[in-house]
């Protein structure tokens, strides 16, 4: 099922566009878009969107040269998307998870990062 069932389909087309952004490497404004879903979403799909903002402007802050922050927001997100299923609103989780976990990684043990994941 599409994100925001029985919701007004503006947060599904925001949702979706959100989504489009992070895949397209656009992550600043991904994180914007998702944060308005993540404003008007059910408590059940926050902790879900908080995990994937976050996950943006990890990788936000890695394009301006921010590692510390790119670590520390990974770890968040980590978290956050760990709660969920292994798929939640037709996002492979255990891939998104897998992948941020190797880039944490990478970044952590200051070696070079694999390629960006996709949603």
């Amino acid at each position: 099922m599409v994100y925001g069932v029985g919701q007004s389909g503006v947060n599904a087309h925001r949702f979706v566009e959100g989504i489009k952004l992070f895949n397209s490497a656009e992550f600043f404004e991904a994180h914007e878009v998702l944060e308005d879903v993540w404003r008007a979403a059910p408590a059940e799909d926050k902790k879900f969107l908080q995990g994937l903002i976050q996950a943006a402007v990890a990788f936000h802050h890695h394009s301006t040269g921010n590692a510390v922050g790119a670590r520390s927001l990974l770890a968040r997100a980590r978290r956050n998307l760990s709660g969920s299923s292994n798929e939640f609103r037709g996002i492979d989780l255990k891939a998104l998870l897998e992948s941020l976990a190797r880039w944490q990684s990478a970044l952590e043990d200051g070696q070079p990062v694999p390629p960006l994941p996709r949603i």
